[in-house]
């Protein structure tokens, strides 16, 4: 699985969204690219797509910009990436369909169909509310106190 820059951006402006979804504050696409060093037109993109799937909400105004449409603990990474990844769970092509169908199928069976599903059962079990908690771990050690 290959995840594109556009779905790690993604990741990311839905991680500084769930950051500031307790304060009630939208959130600018200008904050988050400046925070991120990500190109402003790049999030516009970004943030189209995870509008369309309903998991943003945006104000309009001088005090305007974007809010999580749920709580961190209802978004998962799989909700954000499908809403981004045009091929996040492409079905994999048949290679060999014609000459050994009945091998096509076992390889299927095997291997692709748990892959798929061990795929979409991380993803989704990982919610923002998750990767902000390992996120404060991560800026807890290293701390240095003297």
């Amino acid at each position: 699985m290959r995840i594109s820059a556009k779905g790690r951006y993604g990741l990311a402006a839905m991680a500084c969204l769930a950051h500031s979804y307790a304060s009630g504050k939208p959130v600018t696409i200008i904050s988050i690219s400046e925070h991120l060093g990500i190109s402003k037109i790049y999030l516009e993109q970004v943030f189209s797509l995870l509008k369309r799937a309903k998991l943003v909400t945006s104000l309009k105004g001088a005090q305007g910009g974007y809010q999580l449409a749920r709580r961190p603990s209802e978004i998962s990474t799989y909700d954000i990436l499908s809403a981004i990844e045009l091929s996040l769970m492409e079905p994999t092509a048949q290679s060999v369909e014609e000459k050994a169908p009945h091998l096509e199928a076992a390889i299927k069976e095997t291997v692709y169909d748990p892959l798929d599903k061990a795929i979409q059962d991380t993803l989704s079990s990982v919610t923002l509310d998750k990767i902000l908690l390992v996120e404060e771990q991560e800026n807890n050690a290293l701390m240095y106190y003297i």
